[in-house]
C-alpha cells in the first residue's frame, strides 16, 4: 500500500473511531444506564475497540513515514481518548 492510500485509510479510521466513540458516549451508555439495556454498549464498544486499536497502529505506522516527531505522535495518540479528538487529528495532521 503506498503512502497516499495509507493516509486515506488512516483518515477513514480516524473518522470512524471518532464516530464510534461519540455513539458509545452519547447513545449506547445513556441507554445502558437509563434503560438497563447493555446490548448497545457491547456492540458499539466492540466496534470502537477494534477501531481504537487500528487507529493507534495506524498512527504508529505513519509516525516514521510522515516524519512526525514524538510530541506529534503523543498528541495524535492522546486525541484518540478525547471526544472529537480524532476529527482534530484528521484535519490538523493529515
Amino acid at each position: 500500500m503506498d503512502l497516499q492510500n495509507q493516509i486515506k485509510f488512516f483518515k477513514l479510521i480516524s473518522i470512524l473511531e471518532g464516530i464510534s466513540f461519540l455513539l458509545l458516549l452519547l447513545i449506547a451508555m445513556p441507554i445502558k444506564y437509563i434503560y438497563q439495556i447493555d446490548i448497545y454498549v457491547r456492540i458499539v464498544g466492540m466496534a470502537h475497540g477494534v477501531l481504537f486499536i487500528t487507529y493507534i497502529l495506524g498512527a504508529l505506522l505513519l509516525f516514521n513515514q510522515l516524519n512526525w516527531n514524538k510530541k506529534t505522535l503523543l498528541i495524535i495518540i492522546l486525541c484518540s481518548v478525547v471526544p472529537l479528538g480524532p476529527f482534530y487529528v484528521e484535519k490538523k495532521y493529515l
